[in-house]
């Protein structure tokens, strides 16, 4: 086995790319797919007969990737060494009757997916993305990547206690963006313009999974630049860095003594509970299938899962300069200071001590620093797909990440450092 490269950052500059071609889950996924693929990687259907043979595969579905390389000498009870991350991010999404509009305005109307900041949402130029489900069963990418719709804030001369009493937005009433002028709702006509942006025939179009966007672009911010502001960092972030590390063990040889494995799943953001989340069969399958047709029996199969490692990667909380006071006080992340390591003793983190262990072993072996955030005792604690992965799975799994401030903003913020990092710590640990 060759070394892989080390990155630098020429990954974040990729990462950027990447953020920017990944408006929607379906386009990270085809992004990564073509990674993947420039690798060595070969998609394989679901619905197929699997072959046992080396090399890299992928199976697609949906807005989630499951993507594995088999070296060569890999025994069917070889253990899998997983990175597990989601496709999904918070945001405004397309409800099945899209035209709307009131008083001279034609609007969109759209529904809160996740937990977003919605202050974020206000004010911006937003584009729209997603797929488009076609009569004949097949699906469309779309992305309308420049100006096309904002959600107007209310100006103060008619709200003068908001800079006083804070913000106050109703979810159904003060999200509705705009996107032209018009007393007439024509019905389909959102989808009629989709259709024309996807080059699809008028009418050919019978469903759609459509969210908004921002549509200004990653940018490295500060004097020195050692700040990256971008969206959907929660969690493409660790999407490209996974699907890097992958990519980079692959095209070096891999080790016979582990499987490497890329899964990021949809819908984390709303509890992971679809045939795409991180709690549906997915990973599962895709793992069992993979032993059994390298001529594996049931025992080998439990013998491969009892050996398998997940690092469940995701955005942390940096420590925030002004508010401090929000973070455990012996617990302080700081951007640039590489991955956390994410600890809960409820099990929000899956991570326990001999999990710890192994993630502090990748982070020395690729000479990167590793850090530790824990939450605030009065103040609620996030969860990740790493409990449900290893209770599902009975998988041991360590949650990590990268620190970032502005979490589930449709523009976040991290140290332009700290992703090269991640992906380097990631390369480690898929080694084994």
């Amino acid at each position: 086995m060759r070394t892989p490269p080390r990155f630098d950052r020429g990954h974040t500059d990729d990462l950027m790319s990447f953020l920017a071609a990944s408006p929607s889950p379906y386009h990270a996924v085809a992004n990564a797919a073509e990674r993947l693929e420039k690798a060595g990687f070969r998609q394989v259907a679901e619905t197929d007969a699997w072959d046992g043979t080396s090399g890299g595969k992928y199976v697609l579905r949906g807005g989630a990737i499951v993507a594995w390389y088999v070296p060569d000498g890999a025994l069917p009870h070889t253990p899998f060494r997983i990175v597990g991350a989601h496709t999904d991010s918070p945001n405004l999404r397309v409800k099945p009757r899209p035209d709307s509009g009131a008083h001279g305005w034609r609007q969109v109307a759209v529904e809160i997916y996740g937990g977003p900041l919605l202050n974020s949402w206000l004010d911006r130029d937003l584009g729209l993305s997603g797929r488009l489900s076609l009569r004949d069963g097949s699906t469309r990418l779309v992305n309308v990547d420049r100006p096309l719709l904002r959600v107007p804030q209310l100006a103060i001369h008619l709200d003068r206690s908001v800079s006083a009493e804070g913000l106050k937005l109703d979810k159904q009433r003060h999200l509705q963006p705009v996107w032209g002028l018009g007393d007439t709702v024509r019905d389909g006509d959102l989808v009629r313009f989709l259709e024309e942006e996807a080059g699809v025939a008028e009418g050919e179009t019978s469903g759609w999974d459509l969210m908004v966007h921002s549509v200004e672009p990653p940018a490295y911010l500060g004097r020195d630049q050692e700040l990256l502001a971008g969206p959907r960092m929660d969690n493409l972030l660790s999407v490209h860095a996974a699907t890097a590390a992958l990519a980079a063990v692959a095209t070096a040889g891999g080790s016979p003594g582990f499987i490497p494995v890329l899964a990021a799943f949809d819908h984390e953001e709303n509890g992971s509970q679809s045939d795409t989340g991180a709690d549906g069969p997915l990973l599962g399958t895709v793992l069992e299938r993979s032993v059994f047709a390298r001529g594996g029996s049931y025992e080998d199969r439990a013998r491969a899962f009892a050996g398998t490692v997940c690092l469940s990667s995701d955005t942390g909380h940096a420590v925030h300069p002004n508010y401090a006071e929000r973070h455990d006080p012996t617990h302080h992340p700081r951007a640039g200071g590489g991955p956390i390591l994410k600890v809960n003793v409820n099990n929000r983190y899956a991570t326990d001590g001999s999990g710890r262990a192994v993630f502090a072993a990748a982070c020395e072996k690729a000479g990167v620093p590793l850090q530790t955030f824990v939450s605030n005792n009065s103040m609620p604690c996030g969860t990740t797909i790493g409990p449900i992965t290893a209770a599902r799975h009975g998988i041991k799994t360590v949650d990590i990440g990268v620190a970032i401030l502005s979490m589930h903003s449709a523009r976040e913020l991290c140290a332009a450092d700290d992703p090269f990092l991640l992906a380097n710590s990631l390369v480690a640990f898929l080694e084994g």
